[in-house]
């Protein structure tokens, strides 16, 4: 493996790392708070590090394959959620 391939590798290592932990922060002030909110975070940042993973592991199958497309929407869907149920719970509450 070429100099490029290990510096992707570390890049992508990288990423997922720092997808953990800010999943992890988000499921301490969930713990605190018990606000949906950070839970519904904490599940996309956590996805996300785990398509990260998948692809560091399975390098050859690049970042242009499907099944990642679905994760991050899953993913991104998540902060949708967690938005719109803010933005519910607030209104009622009122």
């Amino acid at each position: 493996m070429n100099n490029d391939g290990t510096m992707i590798e570390m890049l992508i290592g990288g990423t997922a790392a720092f997808y953990l932990i800010i999943g992890l922060f988000f499921i301490r002030f969930w713990r605190s708070t018990h606000d949906r909110f950070f839970i519904f975070f904490a599940i996309c940042f956590l996805l996300e590090a785990a398509n990260r993973i998948m692809l560091g592991l399975f390098f050859d199958f690049r970042e242009a394959s499907p099944i990642y497309y679905i994760i991050r929407l899953v993913s991104y869907s998540f902060i949708i959620i967690a938005i719109l149920d803010k933005n519910r719970r607030s209104k009622v509450e009122k």
